[in-house]
């Protein structure tokens, strides 16, 4: 049967181009992700770098990790669903070939074994291409996270030798799982049926396709459901999962959905036609429309979950905090060792030297500086030591400054507090605590604060803790509140001797335009490669469609259709799925929008949801574009040669 494989993939190279392409790709994405991790994973620190660099250095390299974590599974994914939709369009526009090699004597075995030794052959093949195209690939993605700041400049992806391995093991497995489906129901239709489009091999649902919707609409709702109830680190990684569910559930039904929708797009002349092959071809209208629907889903949904997220804590940070004015300088600024004015750095030698409270106009001022730190949790296979970043806070300023922080009025000597970022024990607890160059052994946890939508500090310290020098270098932030009568301009002027002074509305709002910036970076490094992968699969379902279109095409022609006429035929034809793939993933996008929506909701007592027009503005028209322009050389191509040597040929 492999002969016959072989034979059958030269024949019809054509119809098979574009799943060797999904293949390529999908080995490429899978190789440079997993390359770029492991080499994350291992990267050390920078020679002669100091304890609290090292400690930075880790928490870089702990994100960057767990981004190309998701930027891997989001590859697999995508991987897996577009090689499984591309193979199962192909086999479904051979159903006929297939019908005639069961008349001549092939059993269903030999035609599952046709089958997949096809995919065996595809994903080898596949595999040779993608190795290379992995390298430049991962050159890609290395040199985005480079140019983002997400690692060293120094970093790039090393090649590692057993990943050969894994290359040709994941293109067979890709494309032989992708198969496994399609060729189990190829061989299951009867010959006549399937020649006569009639029975089983008419129907566009089947129930093993609707069981499957169902599975995933069923995961979709538990996660939109559970969102809530999982704080803010957990209900936004729930929330930031749903549209791959959703999109997989509405992809699932798309036969019966693509053409109802589709079938309401207005329709100029020659539309009679279109509407004619949208509700006779379902099966290529749904296979066009899935990877679309899954770009929209994913692009949409995690943008605006995650502008949605930021914006919803910036909020909840101004309503809960409680400032005129904040001054970030270089170390806690305080009366022997204030800011120079001139570099904002601490410096013995400033003469004249001041507190915040010999400034006329400061009611009450809560100075917090943030230092790397690492804490340990749990005992033997349980212990657990990570990265985390420490406040060191005057706990009754703090609490006049931050709604909901009464809990640490107490705080004091050797004690800790769990702070707004989560991920420590809360109160009651016990953590290792461990600063730059310093063990500070263990220490009870007796306080915490609420975690917050945008996270911020893990640990919170009294000033004590630590010592001077240990602050000197260290980024801080004074809250100051003025007094009813104060001269802000002159209140200001004065502060600006101990460092930067911005109002507190200009620092959130900074603060949301770097975390807009960041997440936007994230976003385009996690959907970039996987947005332009899923487009491929969308050309690669036309270029296949349109393969088998010839005879079609050449069918209207012979009946007094002109050429420009089929042409605008299938251009309406494009339109109508495209619009419908994009409602359709706009429906998965709104299963992700009703999770944020329950998640703000419960964290900070007010939905919010910020939706990325611009984004949904820049998909919808790279949709139309690619759709338009690919199906126009397709039916240009397919209508060239006159219409009796076509219908001769066939």
């Amino acid at each position: 049967m492999m002969g016959m494989s072989r034979a059958g993939l030269a024949e019809r190279w054509t119809l098979f181009a574009g799943a060797l392409l999904s293949v390529t790709l999908g080995v490429a994405l899978v190789q440079s992700s997993l390359l770029l991790l492991i080499t994350a994973a291992l990267l050390d620190p920078p020679a002669g770098a100091s304890a609290a660099e090292r400690m930075e250095f880790a928490d870089g390299t702990a994100a960057a990790v767990s981004m190309l974590g998701v930027v891997l599974g989001g590859a697999v994914f995508l991987a897996g669903f577009i090689i499984s939709s591309t193979f199962a369009f192909t086999v479904d526009q051979r159903r006929r070939d297939l019908a005639l090699l069961r008349l001549v004597g092939g059993s269903r075995g030999q035609l599952r074994r046709l089958l997949l030794g096809e995919a065996v052959t595809l994903g080898a093949l596949g595999a040779m291409l993608g190795v290379p195209a992995g390298l430049a690939v991962m050159r890609l993605q290395g040199w985005l996270m480079r140019e983002f700041g997400f690692v060293p400049q120094s970093f790039a992806g090393e090649w590692r030798q057993w990943i050969l391995g894994v290359s040709f093991g994941t293109g067979i497995l890709l494309a032989v799982a992708g198969v496994l489906v399609a060729a189990r129901r190829a061989s299951r239709v009867r010959p006549l049926e399937a020649l006569r489009e009639t029975g089983p091999a008419a129907r566009v649902m089947t129930w093993s396709r609707a069981l499957i919707g169902l599975i995933f609409l069923g995961g979709a709702l538990a996660l939109m459901i559970v969102a809530p109830f999982g704080g803010p680190a957990g209900g936004m990684a729930m929330a930031m999962n749903v549209p791959i569910p959703a999109a997989v559930a509405v992809v699932a039904f798309a036969p019966l959905l693509v053409p109802l929708i589709a079938r309401l797009v207005p329709f100029r002349a020659p539309g009679g036609l279109a509407r004619a092959n949208l509700s006779d071809a379902r099966r290529r209208s749904a296979s066009v429309a899935a990877p679309l629907i899954v770009l929209v889903a994913l692009v949409v949904g995690n943008v605006g979950a995650g502008a949605s997220f930021t914006t919803s804590g910036i909020h909840q940070l101004a309503t809960q905090t409680h400032a005129d004015l904040v001054v970030e300088s270089t170390g806690p600024p305080g009366p022997t060792n204030p800011p120079s004015p001139s570099t904002g750095t601490p410096s013995a030698d400033t003469p004249g030297a001041a507190s915040f409270s010999d400034i006329p106009g400061v009611a009450s001022v809560s100075v917090e500086t943030r230092v790397p730190a690492e804490v340990t949790t749990g005992s033997g296979e349980d212990r657990e030591t990570e990265t985390i970043s420490l406040l060191v806070i005057d706990p009754v300023a703090y609490a006049k400054t931050h709604d909901d922080s009464a809990s640490l009025a107490g705080l004091n000597g050797r004690e800790v507090a769990a702070g707004p970022g989560g991920d420590v024990p809360g109160a009651g607890g016990t953590v290792r605590l461990t600063v730059p160059d310093r063990d500070l052994g263990d220490l009870p946890v007796v306080a915490g604060v609420p975690a917050t939508m945008t996270g911020g500090a893990n640990l919170l310290v009294p000033p004590g803790l630590l010592s001077a020098a240990e602050l000197k270098d260290a980024p801080t932030q004074s809250f100051v509140t003025l007094t009813k009568d104060a001269d802000a301009a002159a209140t200001r002027a004065s502060l600006a001797r101990f460092g930067t002074v911005t109002t507190l509305d200009d620092r959130l709002r900074a603060d949301a335009e770097a975390a807009n910036s960041t997440n936007e970076k994230i976003m385009l490094i996690v959907l970039g490669l996987g947005g332009l992968y899923a487009l491929i699969g969308v050309i690669n379902s036309i270029v296949i469609g349109a393969a088998t279109r010839r005879r079609e095409f050449a069918e209207a022609r012979v009946t007094g259709m002109t050429r420009g006429q089929v042409v605008r035929s299938a251009l309406l034809e494009a339109y109508a799925i495209t619009v419908s793939a994009l409602i359709l993933g706009g429906v998965a996008s709104a299963a992700t929008f009703i999770a944020v929506l329950s998640t703000t909701k419960s964290v900070t007592g007010t939905g919010t949801l910020d939706l990325p027009w611009t984004q949904i503005g820049a998909v919808t028209a790279i949709a139309l574009v690619v759709t338009t322009a690919t199906t126009l050389i397709t039916s240009l191509s397919a209508t060239r040669p006159q219409p009796v040597t076509q219908l001769r040929a066939a």
